[in-house]
């Protein structure tokens, strides 16, 4: 049961490979500019943002990608399923992003894609930098080790 100050989120899409193939090191929650056919396609929990990231374009930020199919209902006033949707930060944050992404190499990747606590559907964007193959098998190598204690454990009762 949720606690009354901590936020209820309703997650839509998660992101699991972005942790696998990145080092995360900061995220950031933003908002997205979305159509009427989008929202009620996400409100069905339909969303693929494996291959999404975010980018820059004539000074604001765009994710792109990233699929929400089309919602049969809608008719003809559907929506382009992998068009570029706008991402909403306030300028500080996004010239803090941009500079971060230009100088160091950064890259801007989706995490998670959910409802906040007033129905209203938010991105939290990670601030990754790429691994490389040997950073994979580590990171690999970890995730069965602790399945393989967490046996071990079960075992010794």
């Amino acid at each position: 049961m949720a606690k009354k100050d901590e936020p209820t989120q309703k997650l839509i899409a998660d992101n699991r490979k972005a942790r696998f193939n990145y080092f995360i090191e900061d995220k950031i929650e933003a908002g997205l500019v979305l159509t009427g056919s989008e929202v009620k396609s996400l409100r069905e929990g339909r969303c693929n943002i494996g291959e999404a990231y975010a980018a820059e374009d004539k000074g604001e930020l765009y994710l792109i990608n990233a699929h929400i199919p089309q919602y049969a209902p809608a008719n003809r006033l559907n929506h382009e399923p992998l068009r570029k949707r706008k991402i909403l930060l306030k300028k500080r944050e996004m010239a803090k992003l941009m500079g971060m992404i230009d100088r160091a190499g950064y890259t801007l990747v989706p995490l998670k894609l959910y409802f906040n606590d007033r129905g209203i559907v938010k991105m939290e964007l990670g601030l990754g930098k790429g691994k490389r193959a040997p950073d994979k098998r580590d990171t690999i190598r970890q995730r069965e080790w602790g399945r393989e204690q967490g046996r071990l454990i079960r075992q010794r009762g």
